[in-house]
C-alpha cells in the first residue's frame, strides 16, 4: 500500500518519518495528474503546493487550527491529506467540490473561490480567538501572489498589522502567477525578494570578514549590524511588510518540506502577525504543465495524462472565442476601443486583442473594483473601454458600476463571461445574479445574445453607446447554431411562431439569451398539444422594450425564461412593465430560485431547476388549464343559481 493510501487525516501526515515525505509528495503529484485528467479541474495550482500543504499539516493541528485557502482551487492536496481521496467525480454531481466545502469536511473553513478574501476571514477568526481566550489556536491564511493584487487583501493587511499581539500567520504562495504571470507593483516587489537569496550569505561572510579585522573588527561589525534594517531594505526590500508591522520570514523554497515546516513552526511561536514568503512553481513535477506558457495547466479538461490530448472531441466554438475574434476585428476598425481584464486575459478571450494592440489592453490584477473605476476614467478621457470579466466577479464591483460609471454616464462596456449556470465550479462561480443586481442601475443596458451572430452584432451596438454603461452576457459553453429572426417587433426578434401581422398565439415565450433553444423546443411541445406559441428574443433585456407590453396583451399568458435569479430578474422587469402599461396578462417566470446551486454539469443543474423544454411546456399547460377553470367558474355558478330558482318556482 502506498503512503498516500494510508493517509486518513493530518495525524497520519505528522506520523511520517522525514525521509518519507519526498516519496509522499511524488505519490500526490502522480495521483493528481491522473485523477484530474479523468475529470478535468485545476491541475497546475495544486501541483505547485504539494510540499507546502504537507508542511502546513505537519506544523499545525487542523481543524483546531484554522487553515484557510485563497483561492480555494489550490486545495486539492489539502483534501487528500484530510481523508478525501475519492476524486472519481471531482466537480461532478455528488462528487467532491473543486473548492473547499464545509459540507465535505470539518477541515474546510471557507468555501473560497473569489480571490483576495482570505485575509479578511483570517483577521476575523484571529479576533474571535483573542476575545474568547483561545490562545492555543492558530489561524493560517494561504494566499497566492496573484490574490495579493486585490484591494481587499490590503485592506485586511492594514488591520492585521495593527494588532501586534494577535497571532496570525500569512503564507504567501508566490508562484509568480494567478492564471497568467502576476502583473503590477506588488509582483515587482516580490520578484525583488525572490532574487536576493545572496543577502544572508553576504551578511554571514561580512560577519566573519569584518570581525577578523584587528582591534576595530568587533565594534565595526556591531555598527554595521545596527544598520541591518537599512541593508535589508537595499538588498531585499521585505521592509514593506515589516513597516506594516508584519514579521517577515523568507523567501523560502516552497518545495523544501523541512525548510517550510521549520519556518511555519517559527511563525507559530511568534505572538503576533507573521508573513511567511514561500516560492513555488505552478505545475511542478509535470513537464507538459511547465511548458504551457499560457497558464501552466491552470485548468484542464478530460485528457490523456501522457499525451495531454483531450479524450473527447471539441463540441464546437466557445462564446469566449467568438467574443475574442470580434474584439480583434473591432480593434482594427476603432482605435478608441481599449480592453481591461482582472488577471484573466486568456480566460476571457482577450489574448488576440492584446497581441495585436498591446498598448490598448490593461491587466489590473484581481481588482474588479479598480477596473470598473479605471474604465470610467478611460471613457471620460475619450476612449471606449471593454471590461471583460466573469459574471460572478462583477458582483464585487457593483458600487463602482453604479456610482462611478453609471452616475457619470460613462460609455463603458462590461462583457460578462460565464453568465448564467456554469456548473462544475460550484455555487460561487454561477453567474446567476448579474441581471438582477444590474436592474437597479439607472441608464444601464443589458444585452443577452442568443447566438454568435447576435453576440457580434450586440457587441457593436454596445460600443456605439457613449453616454451609459452597457453589458453583454454569455455562458460557459459552446455556441449553438444560428437562430434567425422571422420578424421584428420594436427592437426585438420573433424567432418562432406567428409574426406580428398574423393571428396571435395563445402563449408568448420570452427567451432570454441562450435559453432561446430551450424555448423553441418548449414551443414545439406546446404546439403538438394544440397550444400555439410565439417565441420572442428581446435581445436587450434592460430596459424592457417599449413595444413588449402592447404585444404581450395579444396573448393569454406570457412566460419569461432566463438562466438568472427569478428574484429581480428579467421576468420581474417584464411583469413590472406590463403592470405599468396596465396590461392584465399573467406572467410566468422560469429561472433560478434564491439558493446556492451545487456543483454539477450545466445541463444537470438546469434539469434540476426545471429549465428544460418538457418542464417548461408542462407548467405552461397547467397554467392555461387553471386559467380556463377560473374563467369557467363564475359562469358555472350563475347557471347553478338559475336552475335553483326554476326548481323553487
Amino acid at each position: 500500500m502506498s503512503l498516500l493510501e494510508n493517509i486518513r487525516g493530518p495525524r497520519d501526515v505528522k506520523a511520517l518519518d522525514t525521509e518519507d515525505l519526498t516519496e509522499l509528495a511524488e505519490e500526490i503529484r502522480h495521483f493528481l495528474v491522473h485523477a484530474v485528467a479523468r475529470t478535468g479541474g485545476h491541475l497546475g495550482p495544486n501541483l505547485g503546493v504539494v510540499e507546502l500543504t504537507i508542511a502546513l499539516h505537519r506544523a499545525f493541528d487542523s481543524p483546531a487550527d484554522r487553515v484557510l485557502w485563497d483561492t480555494g482551487h489550490q486545495s486539492y492536496v489539502h483534501k487528500l491529506l484530510t481523508g478525501r481521496q475519492d476524486f472519481s467525480k471531482l466537480r461532478g454531481k455528488g462528487g467532491l467540490s473543486g473548492y473547499p466545502s464545509r459540507e465535505e469536511s470539518e477541515h474546510d473553513v471557507i468555501e473560497n473561490s473569489h480571490a483576495s478574501t482570505v485575509l479578511g476571514w483570517a483577521d476575523g477568526l484571529a479576533k474571535a480567538n483573542q476575545v474568547l481566550g483561545r490562545w492555543n489556536r492558530h489561524v493560517v491564511a494561504v494566499i497566492g501572489d496573484g490574490a495579493l493584487t486585490g484591494g481587499m487583501a490590503w485592506e485586511a493587511l492594514n488591520n492585521i498589522a495593527a494588532a501586534k499581539d494577535r497571532p496570525l500567520i500569512i503564507v504567501v504562495n508566490d508562484n509568480e502567477r494567478s492564471y497568467a504571470p502576476t502583473i503590477g507593483g506588488l509582483a515587482d516587489h516580490l520578484a525583488t525578494l525572490r532574487t536576493t537569496d545572496g543577502y544572508e550569505r553576504f551578511l554571514s561572510w561580512g560577519k566573519d570578514a569584518v570581525q577578523s579585522v584587528p582591534v576595530l573588527g568587533k565594534p565595526l561589525y556591531e555598527s554595521l549590524h545596527g544598520a541591518k534594517k537599512g541593508f535589508k531594505d537595499a538588498f531585499a526590500p521585505q521592509g514593506m511588510f515589516e513597516d506594516l508591522g508584519l514579521k517577515y520570514l523568507g523567501p523560502i523554497d516552497g518545495h523544501d518540506i523541512e525548510a517550510v515546516e521549520s519556518a511555519l513552526r517559527k511563525a507559530k511561536r511568534f505572538h503576533g502577525p507573521v508573513l511567511v514568503h514561500c516560492r513555488t512553481e505552478k505545475g511542478r513535477g509535470y513537464q507538459p504543465a511547465l511548458e504551457d506558457e499560457a497558464d501552466r495547466f491552470h485548468t484542464v479538461g478530460v485528457m490523456n495524462p501522457l499525451t495531454c490530448e483531450p479524450l473527447a472531441p471539441a463540441a464546437g466554438r466557445s462564446w469566449t472565442s467568438v467574443f475574442g475574434d470580434e474584439m480583434l476585428r473591432i480593434g482594427s476598425e476603432r482605435p478608441d476601443v481599449v480592453a481591461i481584464t482582472a488577471a484573466m486575459l486568456h480566460p476571457v478571450g482577450l489574448t488576440k486583442f492584446a497581441a495585436a494592440y498591446p498598448d490598448r489592453v490593461w491587466d489590473v490584477g484581481i481588482a474588479e473594483q479598480h477596473a470598473a473605476t479605471s474604465a470610467a476614467g478611460l471613457a471620460t478621457g475619450g476612449l471606449h473601454p471593454v471590461f471583460a470579466v466573469y459574471a460572478t466577479f462583477l458582483n464585487r464591483a457593483f458600487d463602482q458600476v453604479l456610482m462611478d460609471v453609471a452616475l457619470h454616464k460613462c460609455g463603458v462596456t462590461f462583457v460578462l463571461d460565464r453568465a448564467g449556470v456554469t456548473g462544475t465550479d460550484g455555487a460561487s462561480h454561477n453567474g446567476m445574479w448579474d441581471m438582477s443586481i444590474l436592474q437597479v442601475v439607472p441608464g444601464l443596458r443589458i444585452a443577452a445574445p442568443r447566438d454568435a451572430d447576435q453576440l457580434r452584432a450586440q457587441l457593436r451596438e454596445a460600443l456605439d453607446v457613449d453616454d451609459a454603461p452597457t453589458v453583454i452576457r454569455f455562458p460557459k459553453e459552446t455556441v449553438g447554431e444560428p437562430l434567425p429572426a422571422t420578424a421584428k417587433i420594436g427592437g426585438m426578434d420573433v424567432i418562432g411562431g406567428p409574426g406580428p401581422e398574423e393571428e396571435p398565439a395563445e402563449v408568448l415565450l420570452v427567451a432570454v439569451g441562450t435559453m432561446a433553444p430551450v424555448c423553441l423546443a418548449a414551443a414545439e411541445l406546446l404546439t403538438a398539444r394544440g397550444t400555439s406559441c410565439t417565441v420572442l428574443d428581446p435581445r436587450w433585456v434592460k430596459p424592457v422594450d417599449e413595444a413588449l407590453p402592447a404585444y404581450a396583451a395579444r396573448h393569454r399568458v406570457v412566460a419569461v425564461v432566463e438562466d438568472n435569479s427569478r428574484t429581480g430578474g428579467v421576468g420581474s422587469a417584464v411583469a413590472q412593465a406590463l403592470r405599468d402599461a396596465e396590461v392584465d396578462v399573467p406572467v410566468r417566470t422560469f429561472g433560478i430560485p434564491e439558493q446556492f446551486l451545487p456543483h454539477a454539469k450545466r445541463g444537470e443543474v438546469l434539469a434540476d431547476l426545471g429549465l428544460t423544454p418538457a418542464e417548461i411546456a408542462g407548467r405552461i399547460s397547467a397554467a392555461l388549464a387553471r386559467k380556463e377553470v377560473t374563467a369557467a367558474a363564475p359562469a358555472a355558478a350563475g347557471r347553478t343559481s338559475k336552475a335553483r330558482k326554476e326548481n323553487d318556482a
